[in-house]
């Protein structure tokens, strides 16, 4: 073995211990980002997709007085403005609650518990806008408005 050879031998060994973290750098960023951070980022939007609809729901049916003979009520609604990074839009149909994503895992369902004399629930709110329940109506007969 010559000088020269000698001298080369620190050089190529650190070059090849910065080549092994460097691999196993990527291949942790890879398990990562392939499977591990994407199941998470799931289940979490799933979650707050049911806590959004679940809240909103509540806060309809809070919004209901439960005896007046005249009402007359606007309450703000406060929704994220995405769940896992898309707008959705939550719809009332029927006496339900609907929440429509671009992800059909992340839409759901609730039924609103509303009193006998609201006789319409109706409208629908953008997550990306203002969300206002109206609640009017006379005597028996109230109507609630999602806008």
């Amino acid at each position: 073995m010559s000088d020269r050879d000698r001298g080369l031998a620190p050089v190529v060994g650190k070059g090849l211990e910065a080549l092994i973290v460097l691999l196993y750098v990527a291949s942790l960023v890879a398990t990562l980002h392939g499977g591990v951070l994407p199941e998470y980022r799931t289940a979490a939007a799933a979650e707050v997709s049911d806590r959004t609809l679940a809240t909103a729901a509540d806060r309809i049916e809070a919004s209901v007085p439960r005896r007046a003979s005249a009402v007359d009520v606007t309450r703000s609604v406060t929704l994220p403005d995405t769940i896992d990074r898309a707008t959705y839009r939550v719809r009332a149909v029927d006496g339900v609650l609907v929440l429509d994503h671009p992800d059909p895992t992340l839409s759901g369902r609730v039924p609103l518990a509303l009193p006998e004399r609201v006789v319409a629930v109706e409208g629908a709110w953008e997550s990306d806008d203002r969300a206002v329940v109206r609640v009017r109506g006379t005597g028996g007969r109230v109507r609630v408005t999602l806008s």
